[in-house]
């Protein structure tokens, strides 16, 4: 994610009308289907419906779309708690555990900060389907890019 907007709210929380915005930065995130719900620094909120054509074999959501998910809601995560004069972040890491498959409804992603530091953001982002229970947990790593110069 690049080119850091005042889409933040003072509370650093972003606006309802400007989730779309934030995620649009991220193409491939919008052509999965991947939806914002909620972004702040402290926690981002999104989800992705389950759907035939993202799904592996036995009608389980494909782990690279949940990876997918995690990946783009923790980036936006990130991208919130970038230190001042930052110009974006981008993945260098990113580890996920599966725990379930979704075979119907919807995953919903929760991410949170571990680390906001001047040269990386660590994200923890838990998944979860409709009744709460965990999918998956992935931990990445953002690199802090700096403004060319």
């Amino acid at each position: 994610m690049t080119e850091k907007s005042s889409a933040a709210t003072p509370e650093g929380a972003v606006a309802e009308g400007e989730l779309t915005a934030l995620l649009g930065t991220m193409p491939y995130a919008v052509s999965l289907g991947v939806e914002l719900e909620a972004a702040s620094p402290a926690e981002t909120r999104g989800h992705l419906h389950w759907a035939p054509e993202r799904c592996t074999i036995g009608g389980a959501l494909h782990g690279g779309a949940l990876m997918s998910l995690a990946d783009a809601v923790g980036a936006v995560c990130a991208y919130l708690n970038l230190p001042p004069g930052a110009a974006g972040t981008t993945t260098v890491e990113s580890k996920t555990n599966f725990f379930r498959a979704l075979r119907e409804g919807t995953a919903r992603a929760v991410a949170r900060p571990l680390h906001t530091g001047r040269s990386f953001v660590v994200v923890q982002t838990d998944l979860y389907d409709d009744g709460g229970r965990r999918l998956g947990q992935t931990t990445q790593t953002q690199a802090v890019l700096l403004p060319r110069t």
